[in-house]
């Protein structure tokens, strides 16, 4: 087991009497250990934020390098697409 390091939280009173009632009905041994897992929690939760945001500004780099194009031609893509999808709802709807 690692080593364990002492620390003080201050919180607000009713967040401390919600601590005591899980620990007084059970569902954990220690406030401890509901801090304990408080924090895996949030250190899972950064590590997720950390590896999105890598890959976002992964997919900027790649947009950076190109290659461009001009935004008409983009639009003009994109209309083609919408009334793509536009004729075949339309023919699912018709069958």
């Amino acid at each position: 087991m690692s080593k364990l390091e002492r620390i003080t939280v201050t919180m607000p009173a009713e967040m401390a009497a919600k601590l005591r009632a899980a620990v007084e009905a059970g569902s954990y041994a220690t406030s401890s250990e509901i801090v304990r897992e408080a924090v895996r929690a949030w250190v899972d939760k950064e590590e997720r934020r950390e590896a999105a945001l890598s890959t976002f500004r992964a997919e900027i780099e790649k947009g950076l390098a190109g290659p461009f194009r001009d935004g008409e031609t983009v639009m003009q893509e994109l209309r083609d697409h919408v009334a793509k999808l536009v004729r075949e709802q339309t023919h699912d709807e018709a069958a």
